[in-house]
């Protein structure tokens, strides 16, 4: 019995040996799809930075200010999970000329603004209660997961087209797809710095323009390969 197994296996070998692998024919092509938005919200990183010669005292007076910027925050409805403090330091910083210590304390929050009709209002706010530096604004989608779907499916749709045309002069047809690989980066916001103006201006002033927006660009790229018929 052993021995016909044994013999039945190298036959099959020897068959699957003795066969030629034809080719398949197929083709890779990549593609892209872009979707442009105009954003909805923005990130805003703003920072309380204080100096003096005594590290409790410049300690307490950034905390003070870090309170009632906190306190506006509140009063202006945003949700508790659309801000949080991001960095806290406090460092000493010697002056080797003076031979003196001094420190620094800073504190950055980092705001989500999902209503941009309140941009202006806060970003005043934030200053008049002790913010002297605003770091960056992101301008953002909320929809961003929908957009992404779009950009994919207008990837698919490109490469397709791309594969049809290479073999439509060969009178041949795009079949099914072998392997999809996705090769899109991370979506990451480029920080983009606004024109901000405080409150020092007239009150009869004529309406400021302190933001702009533009669009952001949401990109999926893809490589395809189809099989040929």
């Amino acid at each position: 019995m052993k021995r016909t197994i044994v013999f039945l296996a190298l036959m099959l070998m020897t068959l699957s040996y003795g066969q030629e692998t034809k080719p398949v024919p197929q083709i890779t092509v990549s593609g892209e799809g872009k979707v442009k938005v105009i954003p909805d919200q923005a990130t805003v990183s703003v920072s309380v930075e204080t100096k003096g010669n005594v590290a409790k005292d410049v300690k307490k007076e950034n905390d003070e200010k870090i309170d009632a910027v906190l306190k506006l925050i509140k009063k202006m409805n945003l949700a508790p999970t659309d801000y949080r403090t991001q960095r806290v330091s406090l460092n000493p910083q010697y002056d080797y000329e003076k031979r003196k210590t001094s420190y620094n304390a800073t504190q950055t929050i980092e705001i989500i603004v999902r209503d941009l009709n309140k941009y202006d209002e806060l970003m005043e706010g934030l200053v008049n209660q002790g913010i002297n530096r605003i770091d960056n604004v992101v301008f953002q989608s909320s929809k961003l997961a929908q957009y992404e779907s779009e950009a994919r499916k207008l990837a698919m749709k490109e490469a397709k087209h791309k594969a049809e045309d290479y073999v439509s002069v060969l009178g041949q047809k795009v079949g099914r797809a072998l392997t999809i690989s996705d090769n899109t980066q991370s979506y990451t916001p480029q920080p983009v710095y606004a024109r901000f103006k405080t409150m020092a201006m007239e009150s009869d002033a004529a309406p400021r323009e302190t933001l702009a927006m533009g669009e952001i660009t949401i990109t999926a790229n893809v490589s395809v390969n189809f099989i040929l018929e």
